[in-house]
């Protein structure tokens, strides 16, 4: 159990921290993690190293979500901010910007947003998956990841208008 645990925690650390932004929050569901993945590895029929780390990350995410449905931190606003998020001309300058400020940023996310944008980016979720995991609509799973993207843009902007 120590063993799997130094080989995966960062990784998982980054899979929890991605959806909860609180980090002592974040260490509770990371501890609850392990602790139903050490229950439950007996049931995992290992295949290769890329199927055990997906089975990982899924036991996290779903953690992930457990917690913010618990604390009722998993809010879906419909917007009528549109015009304050319009697309700018420009492109943001991503290459600018560090991967932990890009993390930083995505963490300051309205939980919504960052949950959606989480689910569809780096878990490869449809909208369709995502919409049935969160019990929303596909299209507020979709009109989420717009305005997740458009916030983001915009203070990764204003992040790198100095540089």
């Amino acid at each position: 159990m120590g063993q799997l645990y130094q080989t995966y925690v960062e990784e998982l650390s980054s899979v929890c921290y991605r959806y909860v932004s609180d980090k002592n929050d974040a260490k509770d569901v990371l501890q609850n993690s392990f602790m139903k993945i050490f229950t439950s590895i007996s049931t995992f029929e290992y295949r290769n190293e890329d199927s055990f780390r997906a089975w990982l990350k899924r036991i996290v995410v779903n953690e992930a979500l457990l917690f913010l449905r618990s604390k009722k931190n998993l809010l879906f606003v419909e917007q009528n901010l549109s015009e304050d998020l319009q697309i700018a001309e420009d492109e943001p300058k991503v290459e600018q910007v560090s991967p932990n400020d890009i993390h930083r940023l995505i963490s300051e996310l309205p939980d919504g947003y960052r949950t959606v944008l989480n689910l569809y980016v780096f878990e490869g979720f449809s909208h369709r998956q995502i919409a049935k995991l969160l019990g929303i609509k596909e299209g507020t799973s979709a009109s989420q990841l717009y305005y997740a993207k458009q916030l983001l843009a915009r203070k990764i902007r204003e992040l790198t208008k100095d540089k």
